[in-house]
C-alpha cells in the first residue's frame, strides 16, 4: 500500500508542479505532513526527511519535463542561466539570513503577499506578447501565434537574486515566485515562463539534494519509490502544458499560487 501510495504523490506532484513550473513541493510537502498525523505507514515523516524527498523528486520531475520542454524549445536558456547565476548565491545568503528572522512571522506575511500576486493575474494587462520583433527582445512560435517579450539582464539577475533570498530564508521552490514574475513583470509568454522555471528547478534542485544527502536527510529507502511517479508525472505535465492555452495554464498557476500561500500562511499561525 505504501508503493502505492507513494507512486501516486509522486506522480501528481510531478504532474502540478510540471504544468504551472512550480516544481510540486507546495504538494508534496502538505501531502506527507498530512499523511504523517493520519496514517500508520507514514510515521516515519520527520520535516528534514520531507525536505530531503521533496528535493530527490523535483530533481526527477525537473528531468522529464525540461527535456521535454527544451525538445519543443519551450526554454529560454539564456532567461534561465541568468537567473539561476542570481537565485544560487541569493538562496545562500537567504539561508544564512535565516537566524536573524522570526521565519514563522515572515512566512505569515509572504503567504498573503502570494495570494495578492495570485490575484494580479486578474487584473487586465495589454497584449503586448503579439508585437513585432524589435531590437533584443526574443519572439516564439506557440500554438501557430507568435509572441514576442523582452528580458532585461540587469534587471533579471536583480529578480533572480532578490528570489532567492526569499527562498532560501522561507524554505520555499523559486518556481512559486519566478514563474509569477517572468509572466507579470516581463511578459513572458505563460508556456515559456512554466518551461524556464522548471529548467531552473531542475539546475537548483540537484545543486540543493546535494547538499541535504551529505547532510543525511534523503531517505533512500523511502524515496526511491517517489522517483518513477515523479518522472512520468513530470513528462504528462509537460505535454498537458504544450497541449492547453496560455489562459489555462494561468489559471492552474493561480490557484497553486493561493494553495502556497495558504500553507504558508499556516505555518505562520502555527
Amino acid at each position: 500500500m505504501f508503493i502505492i501510495i507513494a507512486l501516486l504523490i509522486g506522480f501528481i506532484t510531478a504532474l502540478t508542479g510540471s504544468i504551472a513550473g512550480l516544481g510540486g513541493g507546495v504538494i508534496l510537502v502538505p501531502a506527507l505532513l498530512f499523511l504523517s498525523d493520519h496514517n500508520h505507514l507514514f510515521t516515519w515523516v520527520t520535516p528534514e526527511k520531507v525536505v530531503g524527498i521533496s528535493l530527490v523528486v523535483m530533481v526527477f520531475t525537473g528531468l522529464s519535463s525540461t527535456l521535454s520542454y527544451i525538445k519543443h524549445r519551450r526554454v529560454d536558456l539564456k532567461a534561465g542561466f541568468l537567473l539561476l547565476i542570481g537565485s544560487i548565491p541569493g538562496g545562500i545568503l537567504g539561508s544564512w539570513l535565516i537566524q536573524f528572522f522570526q521565519t514563522d512571522h515572515f512566512a505569515l506575511l509572504f503567504g498573503s503577499v502570494m495570494i495578492v500576486v495570485s490575484l494580479l493575474f486578474f487584473l487586465p494587462r495589454k497584449p503586448s506578447n503579439k508585437i513585432a520583433l524589435k531590437g533584443k527582445k526574443r519572439i516564439v512560435e506557440l500554438n501557430g501565434e507568435k509572441y514576442s517579450y523582452t528580458f532585461p539582464f540587469g534587471y533579471g539577475f536583480l529578480l533572480s537574486f532578490t528570489i532567492g533570498v526569499l527562498s532560501g530564508l522561507l524554505g520555499i521552490g523559486g518556481g512559486s515566485l519566478f514563474v509569477p514574475a517572468l509572466i507579470l513583470l516581463f511578459r513572458f509568454p505563460p508556456h515559456i515562463a512554466t518551461a524556464t522555471s522548471m529548467f531552473i528547478i531542475f539546475i537548483s534542485s540537484i545543486t540543493n539534494t546535494t547538499t541535504h544527502i551529505y547532510l543525511g536527510h534523503v531517505d533512500w529507502a523511502r524515496a526511491l519509490y517517489f522517483i518513477p511517479g515523479a518522472y512520468l508525472g513530470g513528462m504528462c505535465g509537460a505535454f498537458i502544458n504544450r497541449k492547453v492555452n496560455g489562459q489555462a495554464v494561468e489559471w492552474f498557476l493561480r490557484i497553486l499560487l493561493i494553495m502556497a500561500g495558504i500553507r504558508l500562511i499556516w505555518q505562520g499561525i502555527g
